[in-house]
């Protein structure tokens, strides 16, 4: 008999692990891909800063938390720090790039993601990369008199010697930040991690070092991987992502960025997912350590956030459900 025609080829993942918050996380998300995806054939790595120049100290993980990964399935990548570091630990998912296996596919995750869902079965088209379109008009943030949204992302575009108008949803109005290219660095893809991650790097030292004039006033601290990355998808041909994705964010995958912020508006599922990985002793007696993870789960301080809000009527901003959890003395980091 034939063999089936394989369309879609496995992949990798990638998430990262350093000492504190994230390696916590990055338990939590091993667990819940291996819950929820079974039949995935890829690999995981858990990519790792090591000690070095940009690092005041061991960004590595604790020896328990990297047992339990590797017992997870996870491959724990070390990765040199040589542009950011600690002064702005975003630029991980950049560096860790050329780490991973070249000419491989790869899904980058940040580590705050559940997956709730068949990832295996997203229809990923590797050469064409895409990013999360979960995000609010966060950048740039607009000046009185100062220059617009056009005139802000025409200069990196121009910069790069990009196509400007090819990157923009003319559905949307002149001026209004959804018009232009603009992802969360929540979820990316690309066929090969060394060519996209040589693009980021390049790309964002040079907005960076050689920040053009138009953004002068702008902050790129903690914005420098977002205004970076749609410049990056839509020089390899890539842009905002097709309704094949529509799982990512939805139905396969949470980026639910902390643990408040998970059980004031993520779905009853989403919640579900997260209580039932964390359950095993294995996992819970590494995972208790970190305080939120303690108070949120298993003090069930959680399901307290959790009543406070209408998830078919929540605010329309994250700011306002952090504000209305700190108030009622319930968040944590």
């Amino acid at each position: 008999m034939a063999k089936a025609h394989k369309t879609q080829p496995d992949f990798n993942i990638v998430i990262i692990g350093q000492n504190g918050r994230l390696q916590y996380e990055a338990v939590m998300f091993a667990a819940s891909l291996r819950h929820s995806d079974p039949d995935f054939k890829g690999r995981l790595f858990v990519a790792e800063p090591q000690p070095g120049d940009k690092w005041s100290k061991d960004p590595r993980m604790s020896d328990d938390v990297r047992a339990l990964l590797e017992h997870l399935g996870a491959e724990i990548l070390p990765f040199e720090s040589r542009h950011f570091g600690q002064d702005y630990p975003y630029g991980n998912k950049i560096e860790a790039l050329a780490a991973l296996p070249k000419g491989a596919p790869f899904v980058f995750f940040d580590s705050d993601t559940l997956i709730t869902g068949p990832l295996s079965k997203v229809a990923f088209n590797f050469d064409r990369p895409a990013a999360s379109m979960r995000r609010e008009g966060t950048w740039p943030v607009l000046e009185l008199y100062g220059p617009g949204y056009s005139e802000t992302w025409k200069s990196l575009y121009d910069r790069f010697g990009l196509d400007f108008d090819s990157s923009l949803d003319t559905a949307q109005p002149n001026e209004y930040w959804e018009r232009y290219l603009y992802f969360n660095a929540g979820w990316f893809y690309y066929r090969c991690p060394h060519e996209f991650g040589a693009r980021f790097t390049e790309y964002a030292l040079e907005i960076r070092d050689n920040t053009p004039d138009p953004l002068v006033c702008q902050e790129l601290d903690p914005w420098l991987d977002q205004v970076a990355l749609p410049l990056v998808i839509h020089s390899l041909g890539g842009g905002r992502p097709g309704p094949e994705l529509d799982g990512l964010d939805g139905d396969i995958s949470c980026h639910y960025r902390l643990l408040p912020l998970l059980y004031a508006r993520e779905s009853d599922r989403v919640v579900d997912v997260l209580e039932t990985v964390t359950s095993p002793n294995k996992i819970k007696k590494v995972i208790k350590q970190y305080d939120p993870v303690k108070r949120m789960i298993f003090q069930r301080r959680g399901h307290k956030v959790r009543a406070m809000f209408d998830r078919e009527n929540p605010p329309n901003m994250e700011k306002k459900i952090r504000n209305q959890i700190k108030r009622a003395g319930f968040w944590m980091r």
